[in-house]
């Protein structure tokens, strides 16, 4: 990763498929997505789910990238024919498209040449001016384009796609956590939590209800840059639990 940024860096990931939409193939790679860059200090701020259809990720293309740091897109880069992610933000910046030989010799490297068809050369279809993001398990390449960073949608080769690009994306200092555990319902604590939340205006603080043996609990999360102030919230959290359990 480059140098920490000073403020925060932010992201959003653009989910293309039919399949999803759908119900027939379940998300995987949003929660990886989300826990990677949160630990590399990009903020995730939005998560947009479209189908296979050009206007629909073009238009979701230009709007996420013209609002965030970064616009990671997963699903779509595949050989058949409506794996249109590429034709798709081509079209949205305004480039041509066409077969890269670096991405024909990527796929070489697993596939024999007199089994490179019509529908595996789909593959090496890339945006006029991208760059290449390997894929040590498949061969076929991703691809970055300004600040659009187009993966496959095969949560093995999403992974190893992230591991490859991660190293040259800008960051910003991580988001601490820590999590207090209420061991009371949410509606108990929700009064004297929102007090510490109005008091601490700079630090996130959310509940978050879970049931366990039967019996409703809640775990309340602290989030914030600066350690100091972490410990600090996180101290007066402790406090109001302990002042709930030790009244009559």
């Amino acid at each position: 990763m480059t140098a920490a940024a000073q403020g925060p860096v932010t992201a959003a990931v653009l989910v293309i498929g039919d399949e999803i939409l759908s119900g027939r193939t379940k998300d995987k790679n949003i929660g990886y997505i989300a826990d990677y860059l949160t630990a590399i200090g990009i903020d995730l701020r939005e998560v947009r789910v479209v189908p296979d259809v050009e206007e629909e990720i073009v238009a979701a293309v230009n709007a996420l990238r013209a609002r965030y740091d970064y616009l990671f897109t997963t699903g779509g880069i595949g050989p058949t024919h409506d794996d249109i992610t590429a034709d798709s933000v081509a079209k949205a910046f305004g480039v041509g498209i066409g077969e890269d030989p670096r991405a024909i010799s990527m796929l070489l490297e697993r596939i024999r040449p007199e089994d490179l068809n019509e529908a595996r050369r789909r593959m090496a279809r890339i945006p006029h001016g991208a760059e290449l993001i390997a894929n040590p398990v498949s061969k076929a390449p991703g691809f970055r384009i300004g600040n659009v960073i187009v993966m496959a949608g095969v949560p093995a080769i999403m992974q190893a796609m992230l591991d490859e690009v991660a190293p040259t994306l800008s960051t910003g200092r991580r988001m601490l956590s820590a999590t207090i555990r209420a061991d009371a319902k949410e509606g108990d604590i929700a009064a004297p939590l929102k007090a510490i939340a109005d008091a601490h205006p700079d630090v996130s603080i959310g509940s978050y209800p879970f049931s366990e043996d039967g019996r409703f609990n809640t775990n309340i999360v602290v989030r914030s840059r600066d350690a100091e102030r972490l410990e600090a919230v996180r101290a007066a959290v402790a406090e109001m639990v302990a002042r709930l359990h030790a009244a009559p």
